[in-house]
């Protein structure tokens, strides 16, 4: 865990201009600064950066937030990779705690891994670009792939020398441990001897979606058939092949932009498509997709469109892929090039422009892509035709979102030329009986513990409907009460019990002025209300917290800074100005001053949500009187409470000059 004393330091020596002007081309806009929008498509600047609260706000999106959550939504870090990428930006020392000895030597040796990897990428390009041997094979291959220096460049292509122990050796001179070379897979051992495992081979690293290197791909030159023609790290501590991506580094920012991912299958494709224009492609790396990859994609975008090649390999796995995506709730798209050709082949074969027109009009929806392949398979025997409405109405059933499933029985209905109400019929049935197979492998597995997930997961959905129609009551005034203690909480007035509009009597005694935050959180304490939003709560409940230990305002920077991103978005919004005054004094014509309003709205704002509270509890006691069950003095006291309640309602809505 990173350090508190760390976060603090990161924040408090990042500006935040500076790293976004990195991604975004800004502007200065007064005080502020503006550019176009890098989460959306727009032609007017609705992106702003407050150089003086350290905070954005995309007002065509609505993201807003810090330095940090930038990173995490446009690069799309976890929230430590974010505080690192800073950290390394600006030179900080990253400082963790509350880790034992066992986790802090597992750290050690994954940092250890990723700087031999790292050692390794460098030391495969230098070999590509540098020497005789790298430049007459590994680049001379690349070349003739048809990529560029500046794609090989891109994807950090290199090449490993035929020697048996080349790099091996070189890094052991440069001090680096055998056993991390070994765990990583760049060194194989046989008994005492030790050699390069790539040797002789084109290098494509893999790396993460923040461009650490995970691990290597190598391809042979050789046609000897005893060589295999691609080999991979094997797994470690920091390599998995079932959780990355190729090419995700590279096109992560497009998958989002375009809202659309390309999933090919190998390396070359995605260096092909990406040098041809077509940069929201990523490769499942040569094993067969997984739910990791599919939930790494989901990341950045719903829709996937996969890119097989046209034999019988590609088919088969195309089929096995729909159901694992639409399984995961994305949708899915298929395009099978023609026979003898994949992507890497045909992007090398037409323009860029003609590749994405092939995409857009040779993808399918998996349904008429599924439903092309049965038929054809069918020809016309009725019963392989109703085996491959079958086979596509389980595909249908899989899908998460009931609304989706209806609309796509109706399509198959369309294309089958099938009744529709018979296909929903098999629909029910398929669901049910998947329902059925996944409660009996729930029992075999643990009974009681799947018993007892059921119950949490109903209770937990019925805590969320609570707590969704909970969040919503009252939430004008609750953010008005936010409002004014983010944004003028320092602010000092008299308040009384009188309209604060009128002019104060005059008087000897100096009237006593307190501010805007104190007069909130004691008002608020005094009738002990917290608020409905959980958000708003958290900022009510920690700066009442505070001020009890402190007799101080906690102010909006405490809460900017943030991991949980509803409260910084919340905040964010509450002290974002979208628009800004122009400077009218500078014309002589003079604005009332932002300020003059502040201690009307602070008194009528406490009065309006004390009333608000005041009829929820009216509400309940006659929800109360309606029952029948209540004894006769119990109906006595309820009915006192509810004229008191009265009373005072009328007391508040008479100060705030309103007539019930």
């Amino acid at each position: 865990m990173i350090s508190r004393e760390t976060i603090d330091k990161i924040f408090e020596t990042s500006r935040i201009e500076e790293v976004i002007g990195d991604f975004v081309t800004l502007k200065k806009s007064g005080s502020n600064y503006k550019g176009l929008s890098p989460f959306s498509s727009e032609r007017t600047p609705s992106f702003m950066v407050s150089p003086a609260k350290q905070i954005f706000k995309d007002f065509s999106s609505g993201k807003g937030g810090n330095v940090v959550n930038f990173l995490m939504e446009h690069e799309h870090y976890t929230y430590p990779e974010a505080l690192k990428y800073l950290a390394k930006k600006y030179n900080i020392e990253i400082e963790e705690t509350g880790q034992t000895d066992e986790q802090k030597a597992q750290r050690t040796e994954r940092e250890s891994l990723f700087l031999v990897n790292d050692f390794a990428n460098k030391y495969f390009q230098n070999q590509l670009w540098e020497t005789k041997e790298g430049k007459a094979i590994g680049l001379s291959y690349f070349h003739e792939r048809g990529f560029t220096d500046e794609t090989i460049k891109t994807f950090q292509l290199g090449y490993s020398p035929e020697d048996w122990e080349a790099f091996t050796k070189q890094a052991l001179t440069e001090s680096y441990k055998l056993d991390y070379l070994v765990k990583t897979g760049l060194t194989a051992q046989k008994g005492e001897r030790n050699y390069d495992r790539f040797r002789g081979r084109v290098m494509f690293p893999i790396l993460s979606n923040t461009g650490r290197v995970l691990g290597f791909g190598g391809r042979t030159l050789q046609s000897d058939a005893k060589t295999a023609k691609y080999l991979n790290s094997p797994e470690s501590e920091v390599y998995h092949k079932s959780k990355t991506l190729y090419g995700l580094f590279q096109s992560k920012n497009e998958l989002s932009r375009e809202d659309s991912c390309l999933l090919v299958e190998g390396y070359t494709d995605v260096i092909s498509l990406h040098q041809a224009g077509v940069r929201n492609v990523v490769a499942s790396s040569g094993t067969a997709l997984t739910k990791e990859q599919i939930t790494l994609i989901k990341r950045y975008t719903q829709n996937i469109v996969i890119l097989y090649d046209g034999d019988p390999a590609g088919i088969k796995a195309s089929l096995r892929g729909i159901d694992m995506i639409l399984q995961e709730g994305l949708n899915v798209q298929v395009l099978l090039f023609p026979e003898g050709e994949d992507p890497d082949s045909y992007a090398r074969k037409v323009s860029a422009i003609e590749f994405k027109e092939y995409i857009a009009d040779e993808k399918q929806d998996f349904l008429r892509y599924k439903a092309k392949l049965l038929l054809k398979e069918a020809g016309n025997n009725p019963l392989e035709k109703s085996k491959a409405a079958r086979d596509i109405v389980e595909s249908i059933a899989i899908i998460p979102d009931a609304l989706q499933r209806n609309a796509y029985v109706q399509e198959c209905a369309s294309v089958l030329q099938m009744d529709e109400k018979v296909l929903f019929a098999e629909l029910a049935q398929v669901r049910k009986n998947q329902a059925n197979k996944e409660q009996k492998d729930r029992k075999r597995e643990e009974a009681n513990s799947a018993r007892l997930e059921v119950v949490n997961e109903i209770e937990a959905k019925q805590d969320d409907n609570l707590m969704s129609l909970q969040a919503t009551k009252h939430f004008d005034q609750e953010r008005s009460l936010c409002w004014l203690l983010l944004n003028y909480a320092e602010q000092e007035y008299v308040f009384s019990e009188e309209d604060p509009s009128e002019p104060e009597e005059e008087n000897d005694e100096e009237p006593e002025k307190i501010s805007v935050g104190l007069y909130i959180l004691a008002e608020l304490a005094h009738d002990n209300i917290s608020f409905h939003h959980p958000v708003f709560n958290q900022l009510l409940t920690e700066m009442t917290n505070h001020f009890n230990n402190t007799g101080e305002i906690l102010k909006a920077e405490h809460f900017i800074r943030k991991e949980k991103i509803d409260i910084v978005n919340q905040v964010v919004d509450l002290i974002t100005e979208k628009h800004v005054l122009h400077k009218w004094k500078l014309k002589k014509i003079n604005l009332p001053d932002s300020h003059d309003f502040v201690k009307t709205f602070t008194f009528e704002a406490v009065l309006r949500y004390r009333e608000k509270r005041i009829g929820d509890y009216i509400a309940e006691i006659q929800q109360k009187l309606l029952d029948s069950d209540n004894p006769a003095a119990e109906l006595v006291i309820q009915i006192e409470r509810l004229n008191k309640l009265n009373e005072l309602r009328v007391s508040i809505n008479k100060q705030l000059n309103r007539v019930i």
